[in-house]
């Protein structure tokens, strides 16, 4: 995959509308943004191009609206906010068809330096679709196009992918150059030793990840609810663990790949088991440890025990780059996220370069309040996961290369 891209670093703006595909996909509770992470997180790409002198449109989606105008969806309140934020006026273009006379005239009374958002991208049905109509609407506001939303990078849509076929400069932000730089070089070109860590409940969300790593690793360390689906290829009894019966095969079929390749694949060795899940999630629990091939077989297996903590965190302690997507046991439970509380801190611990794929695991670091202490937390769950299997991302390959 081509990862030397043009950033907004390459290109001079000064004078010319840059159309900006950001992530704004916030949270809302009857029209209140209750977290701003993500228009934080977009502040530095915006304010280069403000700086620059360049006219700054922004574009977003913001849930699932179906290609429909949904009030309680419009990207208004994020208006305001980065408004406040940016210390200067944010001119909200408020067109259900998303390029419609507000947009088109807020656009045509810019100054240089001057900013306008436009309305939810997903109002427009051919959004999702890659529509060509669409992507010559976006299209025709500008002169630039910078993409800085890592997290819809896997997907080809009108607002980062489509668009990229009208107009001629096409460039990634500050946020998809440290998605590049970071997952992009572990998986392409990492520091080794490399160590991946894999957890999460389904192996079949992991199995090309699983298989890709295992090639680029050195030690793979497998937790969390998939790790079930190894021990009973081993032959153990697993009790009431999570299991994928249909994934039995491949599971020994990557423990002898990573023989033959001479990797290091880490299975639990101990492991913490309750009589039922949770109700609610966060519930009380009684649990007991115990050895990896002595699960109950009332029992099932909720977080790495011990003696598993000790051994996943000493293979991290040698790491020059560690990638962690995905928890290691019911993390939302106090007594049951002991064990992913201890790989962030075995991360954190490390002069490593430390990864984290997004989805759970970055939830979990960040509640844990390890994420300053990591080199980089991925900000898109999907993207990150394809970027580890080592797919090449439309959202990434349609920006010009360098």
């Amino acid at each position: 995959m081509g990862l030397n891209k043009k950033s907004v670093d390459d290109i001079d703006v000064k004078g010319k509308k840059v159309l900006v595909r950001c992530d704004f996909n916030v949270p809302l509770k009857d029209g209140v943004i209750t977290d701003d992470n993500r228009i934080v997180a977009a502040l530095p790409t915006i304010k280069k191009l403000i700086n620059d002198g360049g006219k700054v449109i922004l574009c977003s989606h913001l849930g699932k609206p179906k290609g429909e105008a949904v009030p309680s969806l419009s990207l208004a309140p994020v208006a305001a906010r980065l408004s406040e934020l940016l210390g200067q006026p944010v001119v909200f273009a408020a067109d259900d068809e998303v390029v419609g006379p507000n947009a088109k005239a807020a656009v045509e009374n810019m100054k240089d330096g001057d900013v306008v958002l436009l309305q939810n991208t997903r109002y427009r049905a051919e959004e999702t679709k890659n529509g060509e109509q669409f992507s010559k609407d976006l299209a025709s506001l500008a002169d630039v196009f910078v993409n800085d939303a890592f997290g819809t990078a896997h997907r080809a849509h009108c607002s980062n992918v489509g668009v990229t076929d009208f107009i001629d400069t096409c460039v990634v932000g500050y946020l998809m150059q440290k998605e590049i730089d970071f997952l992009g070089k572990a998986v392409e070109d990492p520091v080794r030793p490399f160590v991946a860590i894999l957890g999460g409940a389904k192996v079949a969300d992991k199995l090309n990840v699983i298989n890709n790593l295992l090639e680029k690793c050195d030690t793979l360390i497998i937790g969390g609810g998939m790790a079930y689906t190894f021990l009973k290829a081993k032959g153990y009894e697993i009790g009431k663990s999570l299991v994928d019966d249909s994934k039995i095969d491949y599971c020994a079929e990557m423990m002898k790949k990573a023989e033959d390749l001479g990797k290091q694949l880490l299975l639990p060795i101990d492991t913490v088991v309750t009589s039922e899940f949770p109700d609610p999630i966060d519930a009380p629990i009684e649990t007991e440890v115990v050895d990896a091939d002595k699960i109950p077989a009332d029992k099932m297996g909720m977080d790495i025990g011990p003696k598993t903590i000790e051994l996943f965190s000493d293979a991290v302690k040698n790491a020059k780059t560690v990638v962690w997507n995905g928890p290691m046991g019911v993390f939302e439970n106090p007594i049951l996220s002991k064990g992913t509380r201890a790989v962030a801190q075995a991360l954190a611990d490390t002069d490593a370069t430390t990864i984290i794929g997004g989805g759970d695991s970055a939830a979990a670091a960040n509640q844990m309040g390890f994420h300053d202490k990591m080199s980089h937390i991925s900000t898109g769950g999907g993207a990150s996961l394809e970027f580890l299997e080592g797919k090449e991302l439309p959202g990434v390959a349609a920006a010009d290369d360098k």
